[in-house]
């Protein structure tokens, strides 16, 4: 499964919650996820959304200052496992495993994705996204 966090998902307590709770449901019941979270931490998610997933399963949950936002690949069941590669704003996305069992996964270039998707933009709204005015 993957998901990338909306502003929605960090919206409020409850729909944090919700959104966590999902994850850990998730990670609990063996799926395994791809969470990919270019928003930076929030007062309800003060160490990203990864540490408030993988709460206090061990290891570290603290980002550089300068790579607030988080790209997670979490193989799941009773023995989680969470590959962490920590973003700063500008940054390339980095290509991340999605696992479709703990020892075999499917590579997913996020970057090479976006770009795609953003060269199939119509150039006006590429402009109106980008704060310049359509010539």
């Amino acid at each position: 499964m993957a998901e990338i966090v909306s502003p929605g998902n960090k919206s409020s307590r409850r729909t944090l919650d919700a959104s966590v709770g999902k994850a850990e449901d998730a990670i609990v019941a063996a799926v395994h996820l791809l969470i990919v979270d270019l928003f930076p931490p929030s007062r309800r998610d003060p160490r990203g959304i990864h540490g408030a997933i993988w709460g206090d399963r061990g290891g570290s949950c603290e980002l550089p200052p300068d790579k607030p936002l988080t790209c997670v690949s979490y193989v799941g069941g009773p023995l989680p496992e969470a590959y962490i590669e920590p973003v700063g704003l500008g940054d390339e996305l980095p290509d991340m495993p999605l696992f479709l069992t703990p020892d075999i996964y499917v590579p997913v270039p996020l970057e090479a994705t976006y770009r795609s998707a953003w060269d199939a933009v119509p150039a006006f709204w590429r402009d109106v996204l980008e704060g310049r005015e359509n010539p």
